[in-house]
């Protein structure tokens, strides 16, 4: 959900003293990394899952706090999107049956939450992007009550001087304008966070921007929206758009989007928070009393709070995090790309996934980036947004390959071997891992399901909405089974 802000306006004078403690922070961080303890004996991993809310005929339903109150667990928040609701799966170490212990947990609080909030006539639903969302849902009406939400909506807005244009071309073209941000809260996620200690971090980040593109190829859960068969991971271009600050003036001058890929390979934590602090202006500019400079020589650990809220404003889909917790630093990466769902056992299969890569990608003798330009895997990335599973991926020493080859002959191998590295029980990894290979053997994933089940929809081409809330209806079914999107069948 991001940091709470109270409802407030910001002065000249607010911008001016938060840019002046952002430095002051990275200063403090810099002195960090080289003196303090950031070491991790045993790596936690944990995951945080966006949901939507529906009715029983599968349309957005905005009662996300009556859901709240009814779910009573402090583990739900809520999201953006009155339709929205997050929940945060508490951490754990990777190695043994963690990502079992993870996937319990979320099967748990997912049917739990969803017991409850049905007495007000909302059910959760794991999917990219609800595909009955309609246009009178993107309104300023459709926020939640939480003052950040419509504070960061009223700054991007004014940073952008502007109406936001959403325009998407794919197997439907879509084209519409927005005075707030919630079409951003149409990107339902999974995020995905690792712990990394601060000499690895450079590397775990380049492996993680290395493989963007084959998570989303194989995990692609998002292909209509407002009506509109658009791309296989639409949460990509929609996001990009949704939170953009810069008009077109500012993109034509080469100006960085808040929404970032990224231009480079780094060596270090600090290139993110650097470029964090140089390239964008505040857009919640609360400072707080704490000097992170005076802490640090009192020999005590500081929150770095202005940089922290900053980082937060910044949407990289490989976002560093710094963080404190029970008094020692430590760091993570939020892998932040991948689509809510399919099911539970989907989700945490893409996280075996992610996470044997990067450990792998790591440890290799000759690192895949030294080798692949940064430009190729932003490419990756946006093509298999695009296309999704079918795409052809560029990959070093193979070339271009559609990315199921890449997987099954190549990634696959060396998750496995990540996870082994890591501890990860056999028949755990066997498990999740096997989940990958059947979605490239069968060609299936989210994305894939939800296209050929609209296609075969006697009303399609007649009645679109109403072939849409069958498909959610029908998606959410298969959901609750808790089995893999590559075994589900279609109707008809």
């Amino acid at each position: 959900m991001g940091q709470d802000v109270d409802a407030r306006e910001f002065t000249r004078e607010d911008r001016t003293r938060y840019r002046a403690k952002v430095r002051r922070c990275l200063d403090a961080l810099a002195s960090m990394l080289s003196e303090e303890d950031f070491s991790v004996d045993h790596p936690q991993i944990g995951i945080e899952v966006e949901f939507n809310l529906v009715d029983a005929a599968g349309d957005p339903a905005l009662r996300n706090a009556e859901a709240l109150d009814r779910i009573a667990d402090e583990d739900f928040q809520t999201e953006l999107g009155l339709f929205n609701l997050e929940v945060n799966v508490p951490p754990v170490e990777i190695g043994g049956r963690g990502l079992a212990k993870i996937a319990d947990k979320l099967r748990d609080d997912l049917m739990h939450a969803d017991r409850r909030a049905t007495a007000v006539d909302a059910r959760l639903l794991m999917i990219g992007i609800l595909p009955t969302l309609q246009e009178s849902h993107f309104t300023g009406d459709a926020i939640s009550a939480n003052p950040r939400y419509h504070l960061l909506s009223d700054q991007i807005l004014a940073a952008r001087g502007e109406d936001i244009e959403i325009e998407i071309d794919g197997v439907d073209r879509l084209a519409t304008t927005t005075d707030t941000i919630i079409p951003e809260a149409a990107c339902t996620s999974t995020q995905l966070h690792l712990q990394v200690e601060p000499d690895e971090f450079g590397a775990a980040w380049n492996a993680s921007q290395a493989v963007a593109g084959v998570q989303l190829a194989v995990g692609a859960n998002s292909p209509f929206l407002l009506g509109r068969q658009l791309w296989h991971e639409t949460r990509i271009a929609l996001f990009e758009q949704a939170t953009d600050t810069r008009s077109e003036e500012l993109k034509v001058q080469g100006v960085r989007p808040r929404v970032w890929f990224g231009e480079r390979w780094i060596t270090s934590v600090f290139d993110l928070f650097e470029e964090n602090s140089k390239y964008f202006p505040a857009l919640l500019p609360v400072v707080e009393e704490e000097d992170p400079v005076e802490e640090l020589a009192a020999g005590r650990i500081p929150s770095l709070a202005e940089l922290k809220l900053h980082n937060g404003t910044i949407y990289r889909w490989n976002r560093p995090i710094y963080d404190v917790a029970d008094g020692r630093p430590h760091l993570r990466i939020e892998n932040r790309l991948l689509p809510a769902g399919p099911t539970v056992v989907d989700a945490l299969a893409n996280a075996a996934f992610f996470y044997g890569l990067v450990k792998a990608l790591v440890l290799a003798e000759r690192p895949v980036w030294s080798q692949m330009p940064f430009a190729a895997a932003e490419e990756n990335f946006h093509a298999a947004a695009r296309t999704g599973i079918e795409t052809e991926l560029v990959w070093p020493n193979v070339g271009a390959v559609p990315a199921r080859e890449l997987v099954l002959r190549h990634l696959l191998p060396l998750a496995h071997a990540g996870l082994e590295s890591s501890a990860v029980d056999q028949d755990v990894a066997d498990r999740l891992l096997g989940i990958i290979e059947q979605r490239c053997l069968t060609g299936r994933n989210g994305a894939t399901w939800m296209i050929e089940a609209f296609r075969r929809h006697p009303m399609a081409a007649t009645d679109r909405l109403a072939a849409l809330r069958d498909l959610t209806v029908e998606y959410r079914e298969h959901m609750l089974t808790g089995e893999p999107v590559h075994t589900w069948p279609h109707r008809g």
